[in-house]
């Protein structure tokens, strides 16, 4: 809605810029567009301050000088993809997030690797953490110690900028990390606050005493309750208190200061304008505080979220968000915004919800939670959509609803023990090789670390030396990766997954990565066993050659594409997982053995979805017709097929 006082306002500061001569008609449309919203989210924001405008102002005059210095090839990015702006939704886009360290040594090494992710089909690639940070105490890279420096062990700004242009040339896609929350406290500012800077003090939550961060303790939980109890750390240089809700050398960036939100639009658009496409905003849940409250997936925190994103689509619109989220199902779809057409807070979110769910049917052999979970997780914007995983580095934390779970039959505290107790091997007859993470003995809660194989089996396996056991683990590996390749989203693979990568306990012996297991699941590349792909006899080969041919026949099909339907089919069967995607001739019904025994499609569900069982349906990925004699199909353990009418 047209507003003349903010419109008053925004022509003044094009004229106090003294800029407004060298914009070019793009930009100057979309600041209009788009001004009154942030002019109305601002205001929210920072409703009682009498320097608002001011900040505005700076505001304004950021989104200029960035998109001055932005590139004309970045500015053509721009324009093709507002013109084309469901292009995220494609069937064509495959992921893989990896350690550029571990993966290849550095970002010339990545350069060299890029024939290999193409080998696979990978075309989006998602950088963990390449900000510089100290040596020690970096929490994975997650404390960043300059936003415009990348880690000297890894290569340079100019080297990211160069890799961008080669991704972009390949037609990939390339994603970097963005913490929000926190910075490193060797930070430039935190160094500052800590010498006694009132004004950078003010960037971060700092206390003369106890009083208020003990208000705040009574209602915020522990991130890492093992390995850094509290939320505050006392800083003896100046006698204070500093909120460090992560680790005590990562502290809060204070949002109720317009000037941090500022720095922090500064920093987006400026790595926007190395040639990121996507940013992943790290712990964005977190970035709003208030006593009383948990401090997480405030109102507020949104604001901020939509506020940045209005911001980006002036400056940088070919440049997307992905929420890094991990939150209740009903919270994690509020990270798109409330717009049903489109994303106005970010165009990616995690599917965590489907992530846990898959693991619970590993564990189950059933799909029980996840019919009674899918059914009653609300709908994302039709322009946003999710990246589907089924491990990342990150542990895997059991985050399904309670009433969920009881709905599927089972009680939620002692599901979840079970969960914990077959992926950490605890059972008999358990296959999981995990670990427990961060175990709240009191609450008897705990996350889990591993890497997929070990968490699937073939680590036991191959222990044991067991053929048939490892036949399983592999059929469950693919299968897996069957369900996030057609489910609908974004399929995001994990370096090493695509070659059965199990445990790495070498982690054990570096005291500085011993104290975290999830270290055990974040290996370095061998590229020794990397070469064995080619021999489709071992391990790696039938892994790597089933993912590639899944992801092959993904990009050839429109029906997975995200803006295609989706439907969950009920075949009358807890063992089967089934659903529809896309409609009429083009669809495909996709159905999965969640067992580890053999199971029964009924010709019924045929005839009930409409198939023409006279003409024959095909399985699209054997390439097999599907022989439904006697009335019924039958699917070994784990065998998963992607049914089309022939």
């Amino acid at each position: 809605m047209y507003n003349p006082e903010s419109n008053r306002l925004l022509q003044d500061i094009l004229s106090r810029s003294g800029k407004s001569g060298k914009l070019d008609e793009h930009f100057l449309m979309r600041l209009s567009a788009n001004f009154q919203d942030i002019f109305n989210y601002f205001h929210t924001l920072y409703p009682l301050r009498n320097d608002v405008w001011d900040h505005l102002e700076r505001l304004v005059n950021v989104l200029i000088d960035k998109y001055l210095e932005r590139d004309k090839d970045l500015k053509l990015v721009d324009k093709k993809r507002e013109g084309d702006p469901n292009w995220i939704l494609s069937q064509e886009l495959v992921g893989m997030m990896l350690y550029v360290d571990r993966f290849a040594g550095d970002l010339k090494g990545l350069k060299d690797k890029l024939g290999y992710l193409e080998e696979l089909g990978v075309n989006l690639v998602h950088l963990m953490p390449i900000l510089k940070c100290p040596e020690k105490n970096n929490d994975g890279g997650y404390a960043v110690s300059d936003y415009r420096s990348i880690n000297p062990a890894i290569g340079t700004m100019e080297e990211v900028k160069a890799l961008a242009k080669d991704f972009k040339k390949k037609d990939m896609v390339l994603m970097m990390d963005l913490v929000l929350n926190h910075t490193s406290n060797q930070h430039e500012w935190a160094q500052k606050a800590r010498e006694g800077d009132p004004k950078y003090q003010g960037y971060y939550y700092f206390f003369n005493d106890r009083t208020v961060p003990d208000q705040f303790e009574q209602s915020l939980p522990q991130v890492f309750p093992e390995s850094a109890p509290g939320n505050f750390t006392y800083i003896e240089d100046v006698n204070k208190w500093v909120m460090s809700v992560f680790h005590n050398y990562q502290w809060d960036l204070n949002y109720t200061n317009p000037e941090v939100f500022i720095e922090m639009l500064d920093i987006i658009l400026y790595l926007s304008n190395q040639g990121i496409d996507i940013l992943r905003l790290d712990a964005l849940a977190f970035m709003w505080k208030k006593v009383g409250t948990t401090s997480q997936n405030l109102w507020e925190a949104h604001l901020l979220i939509k506020t940045f994103k209005s911001c980006v689509r002036v400056g940088a619109p070919g440049t997307l968000f992905l929420a890094e989220a991990i939150v209740a199902p009903d919270e994690i779809i509020k990270y798109f915004g409330e717009v049903q057409t489109t994303s106005n807070e970010c165009d990616l979110a995690y599917n965590a919800t489907l992530m846990t769910l898959l693991w619970d049917t590993v564990a189950t052999k059933n799909n029980r939670l996840l019919w009674s979970t899918m059914h009653n997780v609300p709908h994302k914007p039709m322009g946003a959509t999710w990246l589907n995983y089924v491990r990342c580095h990150d542990d895997i934390g059991l985050g399904y609803e309670d009433q969920h779970a009881e709905w599927a039959g089972y009680s939620p505290w002692h599901h979840r023990q079970f969960l914990i107790n077959f992926m950490v091997g605890n059972i008999d007859w358990s296959f999981g090789r995990g670990r427990k993470f961060m175990e709240d003995k009191v609450k008897g809660d705990a996350r889990i670390s591993g890497s997929l194989a070990s968490l699937a089996g073939l680590e036991r396996a191959l222990v044991e030396k067991d053929k048939d056991a490892e036949a399983l683990a592999l059929q469950r590996i693919v299968m897996l990766h069957s369900i996030i390749v057609s489910y609908g989203g974004i399929p995001m693979l994990y370096a090493g997954d695509e070659l059965a990568r199990i445990n790495d306990y070498s982690f054990e012996e570096d005291p500085s990565l011993s104290y975290d297991n999830r270290w055990m699941h974040r290996p370095k590349m061998d590229w020794k066993q990397a070469d064995l792909r080619k021999k489709k006899s071992t391990v790696e080969g039938k892994v790597f050659t089933e993912l590639q041919k899944l992801i092959k026949i993904r990009k050839k099909q429109k029906a997975f594409a995200d803006s295609e339907v989706r439907h969950l089919v009920d075949c009358h069967n807890q063992h089967l997982l089934a659903y529809v995607r896309g409609e009429g001739n083009k669809r495909v019904f996709v159905v999965v053995n969640l067992n580890d025994h053999p199971e029964e499609l009924k010709m019924d569900m045929m005839f009930h979805l409409g198939f023409d069982m006279k003409k024959g349906v095909k399985d699209l990925y054997s390439g097999a017709e599907l022989d439904f004699s006697g009335y019924k199909y039958t699917l070994d353990p784990h065998q998963f097929i992607w049914i089309i009418q022939q």
